[in-house]
């Protein structure tokens, strides 16, 4: 009788004691012990990809000498396996909807939490529809006229997809340019928008509420200059521009499709660890995707990371096209009224700083008010409400955040 433990599968409490696996049999009986010492027989089914596999024909000889054989094949399923302890919380079978191997959910399709639950099962069929198999969505493909990408095409072989994120993209993929052609060649656009049809709108505030802003400071701050010093102005906004959808996209939630690529060793771990973790720190929970607090707090901390590297980029980017253009004018002209070229290196310095913890924290708050809002009653009856909120709450983070760059400039001498 050999003891397995299966580990990062969240959920998991009771032991299972392998005690019989018969040659070519395509189950392996085990017993289940729970903690009050109440043992009960039972089966686990193999199934092409489920969410741990354990197959009789690890050993062809009836008994299981070693675990080891079963680590390997529990290991590329992204499990790990222990001694000791664990594993089914109530039932036998592992619950396989939301395989993180073919997922088309609107989250980011990590491990269920726990057994076959059926009303995680009924919970998820009502906001996303029944599971549609691969017969079913290439008929709903054909009707439409429509081709299908291939990741999507392996997970309605593997799992299937749920009806409404089927539909969803099917909408969307038909869409006028540049939206249609979008969705069909860019993966990272398209995950997002199904996991929330507003992200582009979302993207549209962010773009339009920030660019008027500015425009209005550049105008106050630069006076009868401004069409004199239009090149610098223009520098700035193209950085924003980028920025901004950079800010947003990295805190949208996205649907994960297909069986994501990760290399072995340490580099595959931290893959795999980045990949198990929420979009943003409010990010709401769904049937099949749960999220610890600890996940949520090392959520917050690699955004900022990330932030950071994006802040760092564009402030080398748009300041160095800047410095570039003042240098240029100079040489031509001087004057005395002439401002210092800011330092390069310290204000990109600056904007990485500024934008990992302040504005990674304003837009973590912000991401989640919007998901309150929009996944109230109010907000889920009438649209334009959430996004009317959308737009108020960007409007007051974007006119803070202007005056609190301000004063960071000043604290560290940029400005």
């Amino acid at each position: 009788m050999s003891v397995i433990r299966l580990t990062q599968c969240p959920g998991l409490q009771n032991e299972i004691f392998i005690i019989n696996s018969e040659k070519d049999s395509n189950l392996v009986f085990v017993k289940i012990q729970n903690f009050e010492s109440i043992s009960r027989n039972g089966c686990l089914m193999c199934k092409k990809k489920p969410r741990f596999l354990v197959k009789s024909s690890l050993n062809q000889e009836g008994d299981i000498q070693s675990s080891e054989e079963v680590i390997t094949v529990l290991k590329e399923n992204n499990c790990c396996v222990g001694k000791d302890v664990s594993a089914l919380e109530n039932s036998y079978l592992p619950h396989t909807d939301n395989d993180g191997g073919g997922n088309l959910d609107g989250g980011n399709g990590k491990f269920p939490g726990g057994g076959g639950d059926n009303g995680e099962n009924d919970e998820e069929e009502e906001e996303f529809g029944p599971l549609l198999k691969f017969e079913d969505v290439m008929r709903e493909a054909e009707t439409r006229g429509a081709s299908l990408p291939a990741d999507i095409l392996e997970a309605a072989k593997s799992i299937g997809i749920r009806k409404v994120l089927l539909l969803r993209y099917l909408e969307l993929q038909g869409s006028v340019w540049p939206i249609g052609p979008a969705m069909k060649s860019c993966s990272m656009l398209r995950n997002r928008m199904l996991a929330d049809p507003s992200f582009l709108f979302k993207v549209a505030t962010e773009i339009v509420i920030d660019t008027t802003c500015a425009t209005f400071a550049e105008v106050q701050k630069r006076g009868k200059d401004f069409w004199a010093e239009f090149e610098l102005y223009a520098a700035d906004m193209m950085v924003g521009v980028a920025v901004n959808v950079a800010l947003v996209g990295l805190l949208a939630p996205y649907a994960r499709i297909g069986q994501p690529s990760v290399s072995r060793g340490f580099i595959g771990r931290l893959q795999r660890s980045y990949g198990a973790l929420p979009s943003s720190v409010f990010e709401a929970e769904r049937p099949g995707c749960r999220f610890s607090l600890n996940q949520r707090i090392a959520a917050y901390f690699y955004k900022g990371v990330l932030y950071g590297f994006v802040g760092f980029g564009c402030g080398i980017i748009g300041q160095g096209i800047a410095n570039l253009i003042m240098t240029a004018k100079r040489n031509v002209k001087k004057s005395e009224d002439d401002v210092p070229v800011p330092p390069l290196l310290k204000s990109a310095l600056l904007w990485g700083v500024f934008l990992g913890i302040s504005s990674n924290t304003r837009l973590q708050i912000v991401t989640g008010l919007e998901r309150v809002v929009e996944s109230s009653p109010v907000g889920r009856q009438f649209p334009p409400i959430a996004m009317a909120f959308t737009v108020g709450v960007r409007f007051a983070n974007n006119v803070y955040a202007g005056m609190q760059f301000v004063d960071w400039a000043r604290w560290s001498g940029v400005q």
